[in-house]
């Protein structure tokens, strides 16, 4: 396994030491406000008692493990509160490999470069399935690859880095094809709150003892620091993974599974439907002003992430640290997500900045 540092961290680094000012759009920390009833409940948490500030349980705090249950319809058994939706994925890669036959993992091209690294750390035999140019994935190309040594089918919906947001029926066949060949279905939905197109489609719909869903609050409460997510897991996962979690963490932020909790509850839905339309609109002025740089570029149906592609310019981390020297802005190399965008460049568009970094880029390009 490569243990370098990842790559983002270097170029955040890499911008910060730059002797310019810098627009930074490497990782999704999102910018805005988290909702108000999250400040509260941390405020709130400051004046608990000391008994409050103790390992809570390990599988995570029993309310707010039965509030996520109601909402997702599900067994409160079946949800594990973990360190975000990293570990979350983590356990179900894990206890997937371990529970169903097979090593392979099939992966889409591009893919988050730390579902690529989970496989390699866990021993698992990565298998890449291009998508289309928009980022449209088609289960037929998963179904040529999938085979009886398939243990595990990872997709995240809405996708980072492509935008792109797989309905009902992608879904439908992906659930198929993990149930085929006694595979698992992890359907990564930490961008869930943030689909332009309406075509989401969670995975639990589907009564499948061969899906888990990942999720946290990170993206969708403009958290990343919080650290709450939870793992959906089949019967047969729950107790592999609530020992794996208790190993490797004990138990996880008792304060932030009570900020989360109290969110959860309170926050009406005008606060998600806002960051949309802000998000819709940051969408629209970068990929008008790179209309203006004549670049290429995947205009997302979700999520929070834009592709963009520069003629001879292709997307190494050489060319990413020029950009930062040159042009003041700073993006993740596509080389980094896999084979099939190597040209392109991924910018989160995670600052207000936004439609000043485009026009920087235009300037460059133009």
């Amino acid at each position: 396994m490569d243990d370098d540092r990842p790559v983002f961290f270097h170029l955040m680094a890499y911008a910060d030491d730059a002797d310019r000012d810098v627009v930074d759009m490497v990782s999704g920390d999102p910018d805005w406000e988290p909702p108000e009833a999250l400040r509260e409940g941390l405020r709130s948490f400051a004046d608990a008692p000391v008994a409050d500030y103790q390992y809570p349980p390990s599988e995570g705090l029993g309310e707010l493990r039965e509030e996520i249950a109601a909402r997702r319809g599900v067994d409160v058994e079946r949800v594990v509160i973990t360190n975000g939706a990293g570990e979350a994925n983590y356990l179900a890669m894990a206890c997937g490999l371990e529970a169903h036959t097979g090593n392979e993992v099939v992966l889409t091209d591009p893919v988050y470069p730390y579902y690529s690294g989970r496989t390699e750390m866990l021993g698992g035999d990565a298998r890449f399935v291009p998508v289309d140019e928009d980022g449209t994935l088609d289960p037929d190309a998963v179904r040529a690859v999938a085979n009886d040594d398939t243990a595990l089918v990872v997709v995240c919906s809405p996708n980072n880095p492509t935008g792109a947001v797989y309905g009902e029926s992608v879904k439908r066949e992906l659930v198929d094809i993990a149930e085929t060949h006694d595979a698992l279905f992890v359907s990564d939905e930490v961008y869930d709150h943030y689909d332009f197109s309406g075509d989401f489609h969670p995975a639990l719909s589907f009564d499948s003892p061969n899906v888990v869903v990942t999720n946290s609050f990170s993206k969708s409460m403009a958290t990343t620091g919080l650290r709450v997510g939870y793992a959906i897991l089949p019967d047969h996962l729950v107790d592999p993974a609530r020992t794996r979690h208790m190993l490797t963490n004990v138990a996880g932020s008792a304060p932030g599974q009570y900020a989360a909790l109290r969110a959860l509850r309170e926050t009406p839905p005008d606060y998600y439907a806002a960051n949309r339309a802000m998000l819709r609109e940051r969408v629209d002025a970068f990929c008008d002003a790179l209309d203006e740089a004549g670049a290429d570029y995947t205009r997302p149906r979700g999520a929070f992430y834009v592709l963009v592609r520069f003629d001879g310019y292709p997307g190494t981390l050489e060319n990413v640290e020029r950009l930062i020297d040159e042009a003041g802005v700073a993006g993740m190399p596509g080389e980094a997500f896999g084979s099939s965008r190597e040209d392109w460049i991924r910018f989160a568009l995670v600052t207000p900045r936004a439609e000043e970094a485009a026009e920087r880029l235009a300037d460059h390009f133009g």
